[in-house]
């Protein structure tokens, strides 16, 4: 069943490729070296166990769940907003972040952070449980499983890319100025979805 595996794997990497809150954090913890293993797993198996939900199902019920995807969205818009303002004030004193020094970020505060980017943000639930559901089941059996696979392959090799692959980055973030820079532009990440979502709605 290579096929839908194939297909599985381009139909999710073609989801999460894109710059978005999550690879923005995912990618500034990996620069960070900091906490990377927790963060990548937590992303990587959230879009595999949603992508199965929605394969087997779950994902007709989030369809017609507007209320819960509202909660989600006004919760998620609260979230980027916050966020972006902790990444907009450390852009402003970046002599703090120097890599290598260490930003005193918990394990418990980094996963707390991570769970919220991953599940405030209802695209997420629209995109694997919806999309990628709705892609998988026309596979048919036992294809569909076989789909899920290679989502879920996908979606985990990315993540450990990003967080692992951005060490390679750190040389370049050993001064200042870099971290005002990435700081910058993940606050502007982080509006520019929590406008979408504020403004643009889920979709549904």
């Amino acid at each position: 069943m290579i096929l839908p595996l194939l297909v599985g794997a381009g139909s999710g990497l073609s989801l999460i490729v894109a710059i978005g809150a999550q690879n923005a954090f995912v990618l500034r913890q990996g620069i960070r070296r900091e906490h990377v293993l927790p963060v990548v797993l937590i992303c990587g198996l959230t879009d595999a166990l949603l992508e199965f939900l929605g394969v087997a199902g779950i994902g007709f019920v989030v369809q017609r769940a507007p209320v819960v995807l509202e909660v989600v969205r006004w919760g998620g818009v609260a979230f980027l907003l916050w966020y972006a303002w902790t990444a907009a004030r450390r852009a402003m004193r970046p002599e703090a972040l120097v890599a290598g020094e260490g930003s005193g970020g918990s394990l418990k505060k980094t996963v707390l952070a991570c769970l919220a980017i991953t599940y405030l943000n209802p695209h997420v639930y629209l995109d694997t449980m919806v999309l990628m559901g709705s892609i998988g089941n026309a596979q048919g059996d036992p294809a569909r499983w076989w789909f899920v696979a290679g989502g879920a392959l996908a979606s985990i090799v990315w993540f450990f890319l990003l967080g692992y692959g951005a060490r390679a980055l750190t040389r370049f973030f050993a001064t200042p100025r870099s971290w005002q820079v990435l700081d910058a532009l993940v606050a502007v990440v982080m509006l520019a979805i929590a406008a979408r979502l504020a403004f643009g709605g889920v979709g549904v």
